[in-house]
C-alpha cells in the first residue's frame, strides 16, 4: 500500500550534551574540540531523538518517551485498512515525511466509492488521513474524510465518518482502529453520502450561514467581556468563500457578479468550512500542517453543533 522506501529508517534517543567555552558563556551543542568543555545534562530533564541513518536530530523528548518505528505504525495502518473492507480498486496511496523526518502523513483515496454530485461537475471521493510524528507535535490520529475534486480540497465529516486520536507510545491499538475505519467504510458505501446529496438541496440564507460561522468557526472569546464574539476577519473570508460556491456551483460562475446571492445551500456552507480547513495560511510562526489538523478538528465540530443540526434538520 503505502511507500515503505520514505519510512525506511529508524530512531534512536541519545543524551544531550551541553557545551561551554571558558569567558563565553554557555550553550548547547553536539560538536566539541579539546579547547571547550562538555558534560552530559541529566536526562530527567530530557533527552534527543535521532535519526539512526543520518544521527541528525529531530525533537528532544522525555526519557521515559518510547520511540515507536514508523514501520510498525504503517504496518498496523494496513492492517486496519485491510480489515475495514473498503473497496480498493484503483485506489491511490501516499506518503509524506516532513521535517527531516520528524513528521509521517499517509494518505489514501478510494475511487470506487466516489458519488458525483451534479452533472458529472462535482465529485465527492473518500479519502482516508492518518497523521504521526516522532517529536511529539502530531500524535496518531487518523480519520476517514471525503476529498472534493471540484476545487481539490479535503472534506471532513464530523462524527459520522471515523476518527481515532491517540498518544504515539507502543499501545497503538490495530483491531480498534480497525473497527473505526471498517464503520466509515460502511458509511461511505452504504447510504452516507446520499445524506451530503440532500445538503445539496437544502437552502441556506446568508445570514443563516453568519450565524453558522460565527456561533462555530470563527468564534472567538473577546478578552474585555469574555464574551464569546466573531472573529471579523475569519467570519469574512468563510462568507467571502460561501459567496464564491453559491455563484460557481448553484450560479453562473464567473458571467454572474460577485455576491448576488442571498441564498446559498447546505453543501455551499460545508464547503466553504472545508475550503478553509484545507487551505491554512499560516502566521506566527505556525506550521501549516499543524494549522490543517486544528482547522479539520474545527470544522468536526461544527458538524456536530446545534447551529448545523438545525439547518440540516
Amino acid at each position: 500500500m503505502f511507500d515503505h522506501d520514505r519510512i525506511d529508517f529508524k530512531v534512536e534517543k541519545f543524551p544531550l550534551i551541553n557545551e561551554w567555552q571558558e569567558g563565553k558563556g554557555n550553550r548547547f551543542n553536539s560538536i566539541y574540540d579539546r579547547n571547550r568543555k562538555a558534560e552530559e545534562i541529566p536526562s530527567n530533564i530530557g533527552v534527543g531523538l535521532r535519526r539512526v541513518d543520518t544521527k541528525e536530530p529531530i525533537g528532544i523528548v522525555s526519557d521515559e518517551y518510547f520511540p515507536v518505528q514508523y514501520a510498525e505504525i504503517v504496518d498496523g495502518v494496513e492492517q486496519a485498512l485491510q480489515r475495514a473492507e473498503i473497496d480498493m480498486t484503483d485506489a491511490t496511496f501516499t506518503t509524506n515525511v516532513y521535517d527531516r523526518g520528524a513528521k509521517l502523513e499517509l494518505r489514501a483515496k478510494f475511487p470506487a466509492h466516489q458519488m458525483t454530485m451534479r452533472e458529472n461537475k462535482d465529485v465527492v471521493t473518500p479519502e482516508f488521513v492518518f497523521r504521526t510524528s516522532h517529536n511529539r507535535t502530531w500524535a496518531n490520529n487518523g480519520m476517514m474524510g471525503l476529498w472534493r475534486s471540484f476545487c481539490y480540497n479535503t472534506l471532513v465529516s464530523g462524527d459520522k465518518l471515523a476518527y481515532v486520536y491517540g498518544r504515539h507510545t507502543k499501545n497503538f491499538n490495530i483491531s480498534g482502529f480497525a473497527a473505526k475505519v471498517k464503520t466509515a467504510g460502511e458509511f461511505i458505501s452504504g447510504s452516507g453520502l446520499e445524506e451530503m446529496k440532500n445538503w445539496y438541496d437544502t437552502p441556506v440564507k446568508r445570514y443563516e450561514a453568519i450565524n453558522l460561522f460565527t456561533k462555530t468557526l470563527a468564534q472567538r472569546t473577546d478578552n474585555v467581556s469574555k464574551k464569546k464574539v466573531a472573529n471579523k476577519v475569519m467570519l469574512s473570508n468563510l462568507m467571502k468563500i460561501f459567496d464564491e460556491e453559491n455563484r460557481h456551483i448553484h450560479g453562473q460562475g464567473r458571467y454572474e457578479g460577485y455576491a448576488r446571492r442571498d441564498t446559498g445551500t447546505l453543501w455551499t456552507a460545508y464547503n466553504a468550512a472545508t475550503y478553509w480547513s484545507s487551505h491554512p495560511d499560516s502566521k506566527r510562526g505556525s506550521s501549516p500542517h499543524n494549522v490543517k489538523v486544528n482547522r479539520e478538528d474545527k470544522v468536526r465540530k461544527m458538524l456536530a453543533s446545534p447551529e448545523w443540526e438545525a439547518l440540516a434538520a
